[in-house]
């Protein structure tokens, strides 16, 4: 099957100017070659673009740039050829049906990139790093993306894989010599170095939390007593009218979502029915949600109203709050109508002082945000693990290592060290894809677009 020469549109679907479309395999020059009329691409060098038209049984079909890839010098490893055409759904079907009459075959979702992967231009988590930075949607997670792609990530993991398959090595070979009792590996040698790998392997885990929020974006509840202004923030925050703002309470009665680009983080921002005691049956089910949403949330708005509430009674919804274990933002709405002595009492309680509906305060509150959830300081170098198959196969490494660990304190034999070794050598290698399945790579690239 890798054999084969492929095909597929390498450009989105839909209104544009330009389509490419992209061959890989053994058989692309030969195979554009019978319908490019122009230089013969078999004689050109790798990496250069060349203007011709394609032919249809003579007749001309369209004018395009031909840009060729000499393998090993491609995305793939393999021949490649881009076809820069008109964007026509007529040209780009009836071009891809001609290459397909000679000789290539449409491309399954994901496998140019499984062939980069299976060919060595890639390794596994750069080829996921490949869809997530077509999947990212700001700053921060292209940023991510781009480093894993670069192969940030994988640089780590094989250090740490060099460290243990040499000391591997020397367990085994105990298991040669197990009747003369000799020993190659240190003991204390291989104890410091699992300490070590374990320190970074549990900063790799730890990192997931960012990563995750950088990839998926933070969501945030914005919650209160109705008629604080939740709806006022979120429309202020979106800079359009998203939400009903109305002067009844409890006029949201479901939540409202939305998404925002905040220095590069991208938050979505969740308004909610009024937290309080009602009669009113689909009320009551919008005051439920909102709880559910609080306790799922990343982060949580809760904004008071001092002309509604006092200082305890803001207080005491503050402590409910604080029960749920989700980092929160003490924010008070309509500062421009507090009276100085309310204002001095409410400092106490050390919140943010907003006034949504005249945006005063707004951008000191997207820098809390930030703050709050520690992606202000983002560096460019920092390696964050965004994938939950990654962070899986990192604490099975992780629990492999103890077990070596526990192994030298009670000082069991080398087959059983080597067993737990191995087990590591191969959760790591699980990430990267020196240990693959052929179940895994289906599951991985059949989620990539056709043409990726």
């Amino acid at each position: 099957m890798n054999h084969d020469t492929i095909v597929a549109l390498a450009t989105a679907t839909g209104n544009g100017a330009i389509a490419v479309i992209r061959l890989s395999g053994a058989g692309a020059i030969a195979i554009v070659n019978k319908i490019f009329k122009g230089k013969d691409l078999a004689q050109q060098p790798s990496h250069t673009i060349h203007f011709g038209t394609i032919r249809d049984n003579g007749d001309i079909l369209d004018e395009v740039l031909v840009s060729v890839f000499i393998a090993p010098h491609s995305y793939t490893g393999e021949h490649v050829i881009e076809i820069s055409a008109h964007n026509s759904r007529y040209i780009v079907e009836r071009m891809i049906q001609l290459l397909i009459q000679h000789g290539a075959r449409a491309a399954q979702p994901g496998e140019f990139t499984l062939r980069a992967f299976l060919n060595g231009r890639l390794d596994l988590s750069q080829a996921e790093a490949v869809a997530d930075l077509i999947a990212s949607t700001s700053a921060a997670s292209h940023q991510v993306a781009i480093q894993q792609m670069r192969g940030g990530f994988s640089t780590i993991l094989k250090q740490l894989r060099e460290q243990l398959i040499q000391f591997a090595s020397l367990v085994e070979l105990e298991l040669d010599f197990s009747e003369e009792d000799v020993e190659f590996a240190n003991r204390e040698q291989l104890r410091v170095l699992i300490a070590e790998i374990n320190d970074v392997i549990q900063k790799l885990i730890a990192s997931f939390e960012r990563g995750n929020v950088l990839k998926n974006g933070v969501p945030v509840v914005i919650a209160g007593r109705p008629n604080v202004g939740k709806s006022t923030l979120l429309n202020t925050l979106l800079n359009e009218e998203r939400a009903i703002v109305s002067d009844i309470a409890g006029t949201t009665r479901d939540t409202i979502e939305d998404e925002i680009n905040i220095s590069g983080v991208m938050f979505r921002f969740i308004d909610t029915a009024g937290i309080r005691d009602t009669h009113d049956i689909i009320e009551a089910k919008g005051v439920e949600r909102t709880r559910a949403k609080m306790r799922q949330a990343r982060l949580i708005i809760y904004l008071a109203d001092p002309q509604q509430d006092d200082v305890d009674e803001i207080k005491s919804q503050i402590a409910e709050v604080a029960q749920l274990d989700v980092p929160f933002v003490v924010v008070v709405n309509k500062v421009d109508l507090l009276k100085q002595d309310k204002l001095e009492a409410l400092r106490a309680i050390e919140p943010l002082f907003i006034s949504a509906k005249n945006n005063v305060g707004v951008e000191d509150l997207k820098y809390e945000l930030l703050r709050k959830v520690n992606l202000h300081n983002l560096d460019a170098e920092d390696v964050l693990v965004t994938n939950i198959r990654h962070v899986d196969a990192l604490r099975k490494t992780e629990g492999a290592l103890q077990r070596v660990l526990a192994g030298i304190d009670s000082t069991v034999t080398s087959d059983f060290l080597a067993m737990d070794i191995r087990q590591a050598l191969h959760h790591l290698g699980e990430i990267t894809g020196s240990v693959s399945t052929d179940d895994l790579l289906d599951n991985i690239f059949s989620k990539f677009c056709i043409g990726k």
